[in-house]
Order: structure tokens, then sequence, then C-alpha cells
């Protein structure tokens, strides 16, 4: 991730902070679901222990026991955080991820599987939509605080689809991110408008007519431009290896500008990738 003002004191260089892979934040992804998880403790408690049996027989070295317990720990900190990521508290976090994503790159990764009422013959030209407005923590996020979810009138989710393109986008958000809100869905979405409206497009990345290769740096220093006030911690550029698919830009719960470490550091770590053009450029 570019780094084009002057960094603060102790902030890390964008190619430091883009090491670490996609990151998933608060929108899904390959997480473990409880059941999963209990039983990766469970084999990974009897691995410990068939190897202290080894080690008081002396057929292990004195120095595998220990490098066994930081590899275990480490598989499990880049697994098993997931169950952090269980139904929280309404209301109960620490600032918001706002997802914007590119829907050209959808639409292209997802081909025929891909939701008609964002990627059809007759779908509106779409550019950068919503994905979503994330509740987060400092390390994690909640999700699924509400279950069932409160009832989304149908008005709220109509009224939405200039911003989300389609139906079961909007309702799958609400019941997994706009639940942990503390909001009526009413207040939720209108939430979600206020903090897509705190937000520039740059000019560049409205409607482009032909597909482009973008380093991520040049899109983050372009939305930098164009917002006063967002840094170079406080937005992430995601991307699906060949594509850049999402800008995430961290909001505060007045939905000002605010940095996100977490969020900052699993950035996109492809030196350039392809920006498709909207529909009928």
């Amino acid at each position: 991730m570019a780094i084009v003002p002057a960094r603060r004191a102790g902030a890390r260089p964008a190619a430091a902070r883009r090491r670490g892979a996609p990151h998933p934040v608060g929108g899904g992804g390959a997480l473990l679901p409880p059941a999963p998880a209990r039983f990766l403790k469970a084999v990974v408690g009897r691995l410990l222990s068939a190897a202290r049996r080894h080690a008081e027989c002396g057929r292990l070295r004195s120095t595998t026991l220990p490098r066994l317990g930081s590899a275990v720990a480490l598989a499990l900190a880049g697994t098993v955080p997931g169950l952090a990521q269980q139904p929280g508290t309404p209301g109960r976090f620490d600032h918001y991820v706002l997802a914007l994503s590119w829907s050209p790159s959808y639409c292209a990764a997802a081909g025929e599987k891909a939701n008609a009422q964002q990627c059809g013959a007759d779908a509106r030209p779409y550019a950068f939509v919503v994905h979503g407005l994330w509740p987060q923590y400092a390390s994690g996020w909640p999700q699924d605080c509400q279950r069932p979810a409160p009832f989304v009138p149908e008005g709220t989710v109509t009224a939405m689809l200039d911003l989300m393109p389609s139906r079961g986008l909007v309702l799958h958000q609400w019941r997994k991110h706009g639940t942990c809100s503390g909001l009526a869905p009413d207040a939720y979405f209108a939430a979600v408008r206020q903090a897509r409206a705190r937000l520039v497009i740059p000019e560049d990345y409205q409607r482009p007519e032909r597909t482009r290769m973008v380093a991520p740096e040049e899109v983050e220093r372009a939305f930098i431009a164009a917002n006063p006030g967002l840094k170079p911690d406080m937005i992430a550029i995601a991307c699906d290896g060949r594509r850049l698919s999402e800008v995430r830009i961290c909001l505060d719960r007045g939905f000002g500008f605010t940095p996100c470490p977490e969020v900052d550091r699993r950035a996109c770590r492809a030196t350039r990738v392809a920006l498709p053009p909207t529909r009928g450029g």
C-alpha cells in the first residue's frame, strides 16, 4: 500500500503492510465454524500430549517440544481466530469498515453464477457499489448478532438498490453485519447511506471505458487525494489475485476516517491488478 503523505512516526512502509494475505474483513471467508474448530483443538491437544510422552521417553530432542508448541500456536493464530467472529452484542464494537466492491470484477469472477440483478444484460452499469458497512473490533469483528434478524421492510430494501445492487445483498448484509450495529433496520441503512456519502470516488474510477492495469498503491493514492483527512492506515485495497475487488475504508462511529491497523495490514499483495470497465464502457 502506497504512502504518499509523510508517514507518522513508527508507521510501517506500504510494502511491509502488504505482506498479509487478503483478508475477508467482516465480509465472510474461510473461517472455521465452531464444530470443526473444536475438533481441531482436540486434535492439537492429542498431538501435544503424544509429543510430551515421547519427550519423556527421550525420543524427542529437547528443543522439539517447544518448537512444536510454537508451530501449533501459530497455526491456531491463523485459523482459530475465526472463532472470535461469533455472534456479538449489538452495538458493542470499535469502528466501521465501509466496503466498496468493484462490480465489474465481481461479475467477471462470478461468470454464469453472478447475480442477475447486478450483472445481467439489463443491469445498470455499476462501478463501485456498497458491499457493506461492517462493525469491527480493533481485532476481529462481530457477526450475526441477532438470530433471527429483525424484519427489514420491503420499502427499505428497495430504497437501497441504488447503492447495493441486489435485494439478496441488502438482506444478507443486514443479517450478518447490520444486526451488530445496535440500530434498527431503517437506521442501519440510513447509516450505510451516510457512510457512503462521506467518501468521494476519484474521477478515474467512476466509469472507466476499458480494462486498465493498476497498482494497489495507485488506487490508494487516488482515494487519499480525493478525500481530505484519509490516511494510508485508514484504507485497504483488496484484490482476488487478478482483479481489484474492493476498497475498504475505516470509519469511526461518527463516520470520520479512522486508523485500522488490522484492516490495513491485510491489503492486496499483488503488484498490479486488472480494473475491468463498467458495462457499456
